[in-house]
């Protein structure tokens, strides 16, 4: 006669390893693959490349104009070692300038620290956001795809751009229970020199498990309208309208 699981019905409730096994003093070996198989999909989820073709045909097809940049991070390893050179750009010269204020929204697609959470959830996210702009009346400016980027890298392409309010929406950093999950920073008058506390962040957006995109799209334009009336982002800026915003295991990429 088996004994009942008393966790079972809680692993259900939460990605998290809870109430795991014992055999004899160590872990029961189906735990010990699933968490060797969970820290190599997060090696991986840090390391591979996104399908930045792939994406640009898909905005292109929304209807939006893309361009792209590079961080200063020549490469992966580099990029890893060396936070401050993602936070800035290679060049800008083949954007198209504004004055500030020009665009009412900019978006900023970057691979961050998981580029699987960009080719999986950038696009229906963009998808689900262009709508709500719209019906609010908020002008987005040219779509930008950034590699090897950090958040900070967008305070230099919004204020190149023009925009009032800049939107990164980041590959947040992989852990053992999520590989591929968005953040989403909010920064309004952006401009080089920003403070995180300056910002602020939706995390945890990978639907079914986490947050899902429409109500992603709801909480940030909230936050695009609160930060137009308030005149500033960051830590002033609250999102009364939201039960919740829902924060990863590892919120912040910096």
């Amino acid at each position: 006669m088996s004994t009942p699981d008393f966790w079972s019905p809680l692993r259900a409730t939460t990605q998290a390893r809870i109430g795991l096994g014992r055999a004899g003093d160590a872990l029961p070996t189906r735990d010990v693959l699933e968490l060797r198989s969970a820290h190599a999909e997060a090696r991986d989820a840090v390391h591979l490349p996104h399908d930045a073709e792939r994406l640009e045909s898909g905005l292109a097809a929304l209807g939006l104009e893309v361009h792209r940049v590079r961080s200063r991070a020549e490469d992966r390893a580099t990029y890893l070692r060396r936070p401050d050179l993602g936070r800035s750009p290679e060049t800008l010269d083949h954007l198209p300038s504004a004055a500030p204020g020009t665009h009412d929204v900019g978006l900023l697609l970057a691979d961050g620290l998981s580029a699987r959470a960009l080719d999986d959830h950038a696009l229906p996210l963009v998808e689900a956001l262009l709508p709500r702009l719209g019906e609010a009346g908020l002008g987005l400016a040219p779509v930008v795809l950034a590699e090897q980027a950090r958040v900070g890298l967008g305070d230099h392409v919004g204020r190149h751009l023009g925009v009032a309010t800049l939107v990164v929406v980041i590959g947040e950093r992989p852990g053992l229970s999520v590989a591929s999950s968005l953040g989403l920073y909010l920064t309004h008058d952006p401009r080089p020199g920003r403070r995180d506390s300056e910002r602020n962040c939706i995390s945890n957006v990978h639907p079914p498990d986490g947050l899902g995109y429409d109500d992603a799209a709801d909480v940030l334009l909230r936050l695009v309208t609160g930060a137009r009336e308030l005149g500033e982002s960051g830590v002033r800026l609250k999102d009364a309208g939201a039960a919740a915003v829902h924060r990863s295991e590892t919120p912040g990429i910096d």
